[in-house]
């Protein structure tokens, strides 16, 4: 069975936007260089920043049409966060509201790419 690993967003300029993830995550990037940053994170997963500007085959669309999403435990670590990331000047799409799946808000990065906290509905 397949299972992904790394996502890729595709920036403007890949060192300002490590700046700005590297502080979200709490974490340096194992890879940096004016066209690409990597941030190998605690879960295995891979996050990559390419520049839009030089990545392979071009890069057609633009951000906000999907969602780099962060699973929490619990409502209240999504409270925590979002006053954590608003404080950031983080800009706000969703504030925090229960929804069929769970307790969330959306924001973005400053390239305008959704990022999504939730918790699960408790069954």
């Amino acid at each position: 069975m397949i299972h992904p690993d790394f996502t890729i967003l595709f920036v403007d300029n890949p060192l300002v936007s490590a700046d700005f993830y590297q502080a979200l995550f709490g974490t340096e990037p194992v890879e940096k260089s004016p066209t690409f940053v990597l941030f190998v994170l605690k879960t295995g997963i891979k996050f990559g920043l390419w520049s839009r500007h030089t990545a392979e085959p071009s890069v057609k669309g633009g951000p906000g049409g999907s969602e780099v999403c962060f699973k929490l435990d619990h409502a209240a670590g999504v409270d925590k966060t979002y006053a954590d990331w608003t404080a950031r000047g983080l800009r706000v799409l969703q504030t925090p509201v229960e929804m069929d799946f769970g307790y969330t808000f959306v924001v973005t990065d400053p390239d305008g790419h959704r990022l999504r906290v939730y918790a699960m509905s408790a069954a």
